[in-house]
């Protein structure tokens, strides 16, 4: 009698892993295990390293400036605060233009590396406190700088996360590539003046799909220049504004547009950028 019970109990175990198997295969258990965090021990140490490393060169080049009312140094998230961020930081940006612009480019670079929001509002800055031509060359220069870091970053350790968060997108991506291989400066350069991909996905999803970096620099350096010389000036309006409500009304707007009309007779609409972008 003990050897039938013997099968039954073995038989049910091999039963329960069978079921166990098939939860692994449908899409439920799928789901469970596409919500695993995507990064392993060793590739979550090095991000996190170079984090550390990049937050450690920011506060030396921070603590080293001169003084200043740090309360006031604060990342802008609004027209608001950029506007008071620009009222405290024009005498200082003339006072110690070298050091500020140090601080300026560090801050910038270390949020497109670690793909902070806020970047607008910082290009805007360039805008108001440096003029068209300067601003749009910082601009230009710590977009692509940025960029660059996010590149290698993600070469290190971006295809499980990438894979994680955007895998029908990186397929596609993928197959346009394959397509384009012959072409690739070409397409790349319209990725970066149209929005059909965001540059977030862009900068992570490049080496992912074998995009040499010389081709994703030029694109870059060049594919910014159209979107970053808008931005700036609209940062230069913002630098002339007095009122906030001037944004927000149509007959202020066009009557202050009148009034930053160049010589050529050009007017970008700095009232509708300046609303997208809040």
């Amino acid at each position: 009698m003990a050897a039938p019970r013997s099968v039954v109990v073995e038989t049910g175990s091999w039963l329960l892993d069978r079921d166990e198997e098939k939860n692994a295969e449908s899409p439920s258990g799928k789901k469970f295990k596409a919500e695993k965090f995507p990064l392993s021990r060793w590739e979550f140490a090095a991000a996190l390293g170079v984090f550390i490393v990049f937050s450690t060169g920011l506060l030396c080049i921070y603590l080293t400036m001169p003084a200043a009312e740090y309360e006031m140094l604060k990342l802008p998230r609004t027209l608001a605060d950029l506007r008071l961020l620009k009222d405290h930081l024009a005498t200082y940006a003339q006072v110690y233009p070298a050091k500020f612009i140090l601080g300026y480019c560090s801050t910038y670079i270390f949020m497109q590396t670690f793909m902070i929001p806020g970047t607008i509002f910082m290009s805007l800055l360039a805008g108001a406190l440096f003029g068209v031509i300067r601003g749009l060359f910082l601009v230009v220069f710590n977009a692509t700088a940025g960029a660059s870091s996010c590149y290698f970053l993600s070469k290190l350790i971006g295809r499980p996360i990438v894979n994680w968060l955007w895998p029908e997108k990186l397929r596609y991506f993928q197959a346009e590539i394959a397509k384009r291989r012959e072409k690739l400066l070409n397409y790349m350069l319209f990725l970066r003046v149209t929005p059909t991909l965001p540059n977030l996905f862009i900068n992570l999803a490049s080496p992912i799909v074998d995009i040499p970096f010389q081709i994703f620099f030029l694109a870059t350096v060049i594919g910014l220049v159209p979107a970053s010389y808008i931005t700036v000036r609209a940062g230069l309006a913002l630098g002339d504004l007095k009122f906030k409500n001037v944004l927000y009304d149509t007959e202020k707007a066009h009557t202050f547009e009148i009034q930053r009309k160049t010589e050529t007779d050009d007017v970008v609409p700095y009232h509708g950028f300046l609303l997208a972008a809040v």
